[in-house]
């Protein structure tokens, strides 16, 4: 009798021993499959976190890359200069700078931003300031890369330490292996309105009006160099965009008016070249972009742009 009753009892249900043995395995179970998990999600979590750095990454090299491409003027990093100790045509940390894409219409009114005037013409009568900041070279940046920022007159777009020495004329002016890049009220040094000798606006009058209209259109130093700008702060770099379609700028000053956004964070080296174009073209730029992902290793991507859409 006592054997049947044990045989009804265990098929009656389990044991309080197997209940708590089956709780355990359940357990232990659940915390492996729960570990299991988290690890899975935290890998997906980092994964995430890597893409949207490189991600990032690319996003600001094409932003730099397509400022180049579209740019009809290389600003920084400057040629090297025979006659200095520093560099010029390094930077790093980097700083870009590139007048803006001819064709570039942000507020949608039909004309391009840089075309200040809004005569068709891009950037054809600066004053002796040519990019019209009120600063040596471009405001805030140590163009020339020799430890001091807008160190001279307004005048000296180079920052070489003389004014409106290099004009528009196709030649190195300065013997500082740049052309072009500094030049005067008079962008072509003539002494005259526009080219002398010519009617350069079609209207049938040769040299009319005062010899710093370069585009003889009764108006002068209407339409300055709008420059765009990438530079490094700390561990941001930063864009510098113009928006020359406002009627005034910083401090209500004509020309001052821009926006910055930070355009990469967390950067451990900014670095760009200026090499020249080995056909003696439009020179090429090499931009490298190093910065660290979400698990703190390296990631770097660098990439070589022709100004102006060369290679």
């Amino acid at each position: 009798m006592g054997l049947k009753r044990s045989l009804r009892a265990r098929q009656a249900g389990f044991s309080y021993v197997e209940v708590l043995a089956a709780l355990l395995l359940t357990a232990m179970l659940l915390t492996v499959l729960t570990r299991v998990l988290g690890n899975v999600l935290e890998a997906q979590e980092t994964t995430n976190a890597t893409h949207d750095v490189v991600e990032e990454t690319r996003f600001a090299l094409e932003r730099m890359t397509r400022a180049v491409s579209a740019s009809q003027r290389l600003l920084i990093p400057q040629a090297e200069n025979p006659g200095t100790a520093h560099l010029e045509s390094i930077r790093d940390p980097g700083v870009l700078a590139v007048t803006l894409d001819p064709t570039r219409d942000l507020d949608g009114d039909g004309t391009p931003d840089a075309d200040n005037d809004n005569d068709g013409r891009i950037d054809e009568d600066a004053s002796g300031d040519a990019n019209n900041d009120y600063q040596a070279g471009i405001s805030g940046i140590d163009d020339d890369n020799d430890g001091v920022t807008d160190p001279w007159g307004n005048w000296d777009d180079d920052e070489s330490g003389a004014t409106n020495d290099d004009p528009l004329d196709g030649t190195d002016n300065d013997g500082d292996s740049a052309v072009d890049e500094d030049p005067s009220w008079d962008f072509n040094e003539d002494g005259a309105p526009g080219i002398a000798g010519f009617d350069d606006d079609g209207d049938g009058d040769i040299d009319e009006g005062h010899l710093s209209d370069d585009d003889e259109d009764g108006t002068y130093s209407e339409d300055w160099w709008d420059t765009v700008t990438f530079y490094q702060v700390g561990t941001n770099v930063i864009e510098r965009t113009p928006v020359p379609w406002d009627e005034t700028g910083a401090g209500g000053v004509t020309g001052l008016d821009f926006v910055e956004r930070t355009l990469a964070s967390d950067v451990t080296q900014f670095r760009v070249e200026r090499i020249p174009a080995p056909n003696g073209g439009p020179p090429l730029v090499n931009i490298t972009l190093a910065r660290t992902d979400a698990q703190g290793d390296p990631l770097s991507l660098t990439v070589t742009v022709g100004m102006g859409g060369g290679s």
